[in-house]
């Protein structure tokens, strides 16, 4: 399922939304943790969401 996300400004940060038919799927709220774990030689950003067994990742090709 390849989705484009836009980034957008959000006070003095960059965000990507996530859809809401993915943040339902894996169960995930607002207020809710998450991890970021940075790959730089493979341009990869996973997050990984406190409580939770799943994980996001988001893989630049």
């Amino acid at each position: 399922m390849a989705k484009f996300r836009k980034v957008i400004k959000t006070g003095n940060s960059l965000a990507l939304t996530i859809p809401s038919k993915i943040a339902k799927s894996f169960n995930i709220r607002e207020g809710d943790v998450g991890r970021i774990k940075v790959n730089r030689p493979k341009a990869r950003i996973t997050y990984i969401f406190s409580g939770k067994a799943q994980q996001l990742s988001l893989v630049s090709k």
